[in-house]
């Protein structure tokens, strides 16, 4: 899969995720009663441990933020996401890193990438509209590639859901509205990379959903983004390029802890075997 030249000699590319806690401005910053630099430690902490436990890629997301925005976020947290991307570009340089502005402010992440020398972004809702807990949310291709563009960021690739997580299409499924989502997101909506996951975060992934995703795919690289663990490692790895994961590599598997050196360790050998 040699789209990010990191990744050239990577069979099977693992993703792990960096959950930022509650930003400055968000409802449950202050109930956290963190300051700028606890945050920064525990995101380090975090990145720390999932290096040495081999992952081959770093994502940064700001998932304590809840209730999210449907589109943009405000300034500051913008600002903070690029302070803490920085560090962690500057800490780990040898491995690529992703952003993930929730829900769905692709031109955010975007910035942030463009501004720290990150390598990608992962976008939930490239192409079309979706229902989610923060409404309908629209797709920003048009907007995306024309910043990409703009910036001259073609580097910072961008990795769309399909199908994506904690959400519903607008109208009922037909037999071949996966496919034609999974070719609208590549020849239209001009993603890099694909991601399939479960119902929400940490949920299961359907092995016959990634299987269908990848046969419409084609070349173009499929990522699992929820659910894979040591145990349902070995049913994925045939079918997708690679892992996003988060809460598997957690204390007690919960997506809110920290990251437990042993779990990485653990997943990341079992892929090696």
């Amino acid at each position: 899969m040699p789209f990010l030249p990191h990744w050239s000699n990577v069979p099977k590319v693992v993703i792990g995720m960096l959950h930022l806690p509650p930003l400055p401005g968000a409802p449950r910053f202050a109930a956290s009663s963190m300051t700028f630099d606890p945050i920064r430690d525990a995101v380090l902490r975090d990145a720390d441990a999932l290096a040495a436990g081999g992952v081959h890629g770093l994502m940064l997301e700001n998932f304590g933020d809840v209730p999210f925005y449907p589109g943009r976020v405000p300034a500051h947290t913008v600002a903070v996401m690029t302070a803490l991307a920085a560090d962690v570009r500057q800490r780990f340089a040898e491995l690529p890193l992703g952003i993930n502005v929730l829900r769905n402010d692709g031109q955010s992440a975007l910035a942030i990438a463009a501004a720290v020398g990150a390598h990608f972004i992962r976008v939930n809702i490239l192409c079309g509209a979706r229902v989610a807990d923060q409404g309908i949310l629209q797709g920003i291709a048009h907007d995306l590639l024309r910043d990409r563009a703009m910036l001259r960021a073609q580097h910072v690739k961008i990795f769309a859901d399909v199908d994506v997580k904690h959400s519903a299409p607008l109208a009922p499924p037909t037999p071949t509205s996966l496919e034609s989502e999974v070719e609208d997101t590549l020849l239209r909506g001009l993603a890099d990379a694909l991601i399939v996951s479960g119902s929400g975060t940490g949920k299961a992934t359907d092995p016959a959903h990634v299987q269908r995703v990848k046969r419409a795919a084609g070349a173009a690289p499929v990522f699992i983004g929820s659910g894979v663990d040591e145990r349902s490692l070995s049913q994925h790895h045939p079918h997708a390029d690679g892992f996003i994961i988060g809460s598997a590599f957690k204390q007690n598997n919960n997506a809110a802890n920290p990251v437990d050196a042993q779990r990485v360790s653990l997943i990341m050998s079992l892929l090696a075997q």
